[in-house]
């Protein structure tokens, strides 16, 4: 039965790959566009974050990738390519790798450009703003307590226990110095970001009228300013986390795990895996992480409207229902194309010099 079982697996894997046809040499990749999650069709019905980057991109040709999420979408003439990961760092991670491995492709030279949406935080931007992130950091790996039982029976717990959320490998929250094997950080090229960012500060953003009274809901320095571009660290965790106090624990994570040089923008769900597999794939010589760009725009906010409870807050906020979707599905178009076209355009000096920032 073993034997049987494991010839099936062997036979379907087979028929999986025989629909891949590898050139006879690999194409030459200027540029992945990284999304992570669709609503139906590539093209022509509701967007998700990858059908803009499809339709406008003019990525028609379409290559099997079973070994992988989603079909993976090229334009050859441009050289842009669109790998579309699915929902969470898992997904992210496996999709990112297989593309790594796969022989049809040369990404030694590719630039990557994540471009999806996140929840932001309003102390930092406002809706349909755009975040150029200079950090990622996990949220997902440590260990957990449940807030009902967090200690709470002197005021020095009460002061220590802020959370139940506890860095892996120590005992009470924030406990220093951050234990390496308990830390997924990754710093992005400082330099690609500051180009990337003075590239796009100016890009005009969507700014509806339904938007603009939307924002006054909320409170926090940024939350009512019209969208802008800016540069912030993105706290990526698979659970879909909501409120006030999850809010305040993501800003002390980030602190906490990039040593007080991170400032919590903005949340994913995808990115600590992708940058784990593209980290190993630079590490195989497969790809150049100084080339990887993660831009994140505001689809809604992390914290409730006022007045409003965390709970009824998130049962509203659902996948499409968000509160600046489509606005920021834009933004992250608007913006990120602008990165794209000037690598494809100028690629005879970007394939071999990474672009850097006006001094």
């Amino acid at each position: 039965m073993r034997l049987f079982s494991a010839a099936l697996l062997l036979s379907i894997a087979t028929s999986a790959f025989s629909q891949i046809t590898t050139p006879a040499a690999p194409i030459e990749i200027k540029v992945v566009v990284v999304s992570m999650f669709e609503q139906g069709a590539d093209t022509g019905d509701a967007p998700g974050e990858f059908q803009y980057w499809v339709e406008r991109q003019h990525l028609d040709t379409v290559l099997p990738f079973p070994q992988g999420y989603h079909d993976l979408r090229l334009n050859p003439r441009t050289g842009v390519l669109g790998i579309l990961t699915g929902v969470g760092t898992a997904r992210a991670a496996a999709s990112i790798m297989a593309l790594g491995l796969d022989p049809r492709f040369d990404l030694t030279h590719a630039y990557f450009l994540v471009a999806g949406i996140g929840g932001v935080d309003p102390n930092a931007g406002s809706l349909a703003s755009a975040v150029w992130n200079d950090w990622v950091v996990d949220g997902d790996l440590g260990y957990e307590i449940d807030a009902r039982e967090i200690p709470r029976d002197t005021p020095e717990q009460r002061a220590l226990w802020t959370t139940g959320y506890v860095p892996l490998r120590k005992s009470v929250p924030y406990e220093q110095p951050p234990a390496e094997d308990g830390r997924l950080v990754y710093r992005l090229n400082p330099a690609l970001v500051d180009w990337a960012y003075q590239l796009t500060r100016n890009v005009e953003l969507p700014d509806p009228p339904e938007l603009q009274k939307l924002r006054l809901d909320f409170d926090g320095p940024a939350a009512h300013r019209p969208p802008f571009v800016f540069k912030g660290a993105n706290l990526s965790a698979s659970t879909f986390w909501h409120g006030q106090l999850m809010q305040q624990w993501a800003e002390n994570w980030v602190k906490y795990m990039t040593g007080g040089q991170g400032t919590y923008a903005i949340c994913g769900m995808e990115d600590t895996g992708t940058m784990q597999s593209l980290t190993w794939l630079a590490r195989a010589h497969k790809v150049d992480l100084d080339r990887v760009l993660v831009l994140r725009t505001a689809s809604n906010f992390d914290v409730p409207r006022r007045g409003q409870t965390a709970a009824d807050s998130l049962a509203r906020t659902k996948l499409a229902h968000y509160t600046a979707f489509l606005p920021s599905l834009d933004t992250a178009y608007r913006v990120g194309h602008v990165v794209v076209d000037d690598i494809v355009t100028r690629w005879p000096d970007r394939r071999d010099h990474l672009p850097a920032p006006r001094q």
